[in-house]
């Protein structure tokens, strides 16, 4: 049985502004922790992206913020994209408006001058990036004296993506006492450290991830030519009713739906250079089967939740076998099984066994042109050296 939100402690006027947007019930994370956010307790939660956090720390930290003085904001949540910021602020802007709460994203790379307008107006959370964050620190624009609650989101990926040192100036730059809610998918090694220097006796709590393994997905790794490969990644994709497409840059993610539709094939790009209304569109004229493809970064990816995309393609190969399974969990989701296509070009055939190898995989790469007739039914076919 789904556990409601005020049964958690949920005050009503937030549960009522939850259910004008439909959510009524608890994700597993959100049950775990919410209470224990709510008594004050420093937490720590093993999720996943896509198992429901960001209101798993939202909601706690919208029920006990009050009132921001300008450049003085009460609550602080670190992440580590742009993206990410965004999403978080755009998922409690409108529960947060319930109590005139103001939620805003700061990251690099936007108008600093705007955010610090809106900083002068006064806002109650920000949702920021740690290197953006510090550069409003120094030049005084933010001033952190009366922040009581500070949530790490996705710490992991912090810690990969080289901002420990970034998010621990940030936490010693925090003058009163405050409480932590940290959330990542690992809880080991760096995060660890983390827990240990910056959390009082906190509370843990771990949602078993239904994780895809590579078990549940059948994986192709196919040889082409740079001047065929579109061809290819269109001829799989038309095997499929949704196919997701990675590509390593943004230019090239528009490139290829130039290239896809050239080939008569229905594509949007979603990235994060195009307007987050542009973005929300393609992903739901995806979802409701409107656009069979979707090309997609990394980045853009992790805010993708469909669940029934049939076919991954990487059309430039992941930059780790984290990567991998990471982009290829798009598919195989829900019970189902998924299709995992990597394309590889000669130069890059060397970095793929690597990658096979860290996933316990030894596939051949056979050469593949497109017009060749397995392409239509790739889970059908046994892989073979020669096609």
């Amino acid at each position: 049985m789904s556990t409601s939100f005020d049964a958690l402690g949920v005050a009503p006027d937030l549960v009522a502004a939850l259910a004008e947007r439909g959510i009524t019930s608890a994700f597993a994370i959100q049950e775990l922790t919410i209470a224990d956010a709510l008594a004050g307790r420093d937490v720590c939660g093993k999720a996943k992206t896509g198992s429901g956090k960001t209101l798993a720390f939202g909601l706690p930290v919208l029920q006990t913020v009050k009132t921001a003085e300008p450049r003085q904001p009460r609550a602080l949540i670190l992440v580590p994209t742009r993206e990410l910021a965004t999403q978080v602020s755009e998922e409690l802007a409108p529960v947060g408006a319930a109590r005139d709460l103001r939620v805003i994203a700061v990251y690099g790379g936007a108008d600093i001058d705007k955010q610090i307008n809106k900083l002068k107006a006064g806002v109650e959370v920000i949702a920021a990036t740690p290197g953006r964050m510090i550069d409003l620190i120094e030049r005084k624009e933010v001033d952190l004296v009366d922040i009581g609650i500070v949530v790490l989101d996705e710490a992991d990926r912090m810690a990969d993506m080289g901002f420990m040192p970034q998010v621990e100036w940030i936490l010693r730059h925090i003058p009163g006492d405050h409480q932590t809610l940290l959330f990542s998918a690992t809880l080991d090694g760096v995060v660890q450290g983390l827990i240990d220097r910056y959390q009082t006796d906190p509370v843990r709590h771990e949602v078993d991830s239904v994780g895809v393994t590579v078990s549940e997905m059948t994986h192709r790794f196919l040889h082409v030519h740079q001047m065929d490969k579109v061809k290819v990644a269109a001829a799989i994709s038309r095997s499929g009713k949704r196919t997701l497409i990675f590509s390593r840059t943004k230019r090239g993610a528009d490139r290829m739906v130039e290239q896809l539709e050239a080939e008569g094939v229905n594509a949007a790009a979603i990235h994060g250079d195009l307007r987050q209304n542009i973005r929300e569109r393609s992903l739901a004229d995806f979802s409701a089967g409107k656009i069979p493809v979707l090309v997609a970064t990394d980045v853009a990816a992790r805010g993708i939740h469909v669940d029934d995309v049939d076919i991954v393609i990487h059309y430039d190969p992941p930059e780790d076998h984290k990567a991998y399974l990471h982009r290829s969990g798009r598919t195989a989701r829900a019970g189902e099984t998924g299709l995992v296509v990597t394309l590889v070009l000669w130069d890059q055939e060397l970095e793929v066994r690597r990658l096979q190898k860290r996933l316990g995989l030894d596939l051949p790469m056979p050469e593949v042109f497109s017009n060749n007739a397995i392409l239509s039914d790739l889970t059908g076919w046994e892989p073979t050296d020669k096609v």
